[in-house]
């Protein structure tokens, strides 16, 4: 009797893990699909890897979805942010603001915040930028598997965001490659919403 209702216990278990991950992995799916472009106050670029101030394919494809947006009237700032490895000499803010100044935005529509190795760190240094000047919507640019964990922390910093993500560069360009950032994002959100800290390391930003 007593196996039996343990027997009975595990599988209830494996069930609910089973639904919670497949659940989580519908989501980060189908929120990756999504693109909402209502006017807000700025539009927050997800930092990637740079070099010499020079953005990586990844980071490149952000900037140049944030600077279609910017054209659109989405808002009238774009906020790049990220900070910086041992040794760089440029943030991955930094990085985006010049490159986006090259591509004709102006430097008055640029906010570079440099603050934050990690997605939870940025979007909590960008909300404080946001919320000293009076203001608290955006809209988020990243990759699409990204898009739900990184709207999840804004909001949990007291932004009211919505995103829309990218749908060019490197991480969309082959399915095997659009799993493997599913699985990760997955379990990166599942880290998140347990222990309330980021996992950068599990996920793709």
């Amino acid at each position: 009797m007593v196996a039996r209702w343990l027997s009975r216990i595990l599988g209830a278990v494996v069930l609910l893990a089973v639904l919670l991950v497949g659940g989580t992995a519908l989501r980060v799916w189908q929120v990756a699909r999504a693109d909402e472009r209502d006017k807000v106050d700025a539009i927050i670029v997800l930092g990637s890897t740079q070099v010499n101030g020079v953005p990586k394919p990844i980071l490149q494809a952000r900037l140049e979805h944030a600077k279609m947006l910017y054209e659109q009237g989405v808002a009238a700032e774009i906020m790049t942010v990220g900070g910086k490895q041992p040794g760089d000499a440029y943030t991955e803010a930094q990085a985006g603001t010049k490159y986006l100044a090259e591509q004709g935005v102006p430097r008055s529509a640029l906010v570079p915040v440099g603050e934050g190795n990690d997605t939870l760190m940025s979007l909590v240094a960008a909300g404080k930028h946001l919320h000293d000047q009076g203001r608290s919507s955006a809209v988020l640019v990243s990759d699409p598997w990204h898009s739900l964990r990184s709207r999840t922390m804004a909001r949990d910093a007291g932004i009211s965001a919505d995103v829309s993500p990218t749908h060019g560069g490197p991480v969309v360009q082959q399915r095997s490659t659009e799993i493997r950032y599913i699985v990760r994002e997955t379990a990166a959100l599942l880290y998140y919403r347990l222990t309330r800290t980021s996992a950068d390391d599990i996920g793709s930003a």
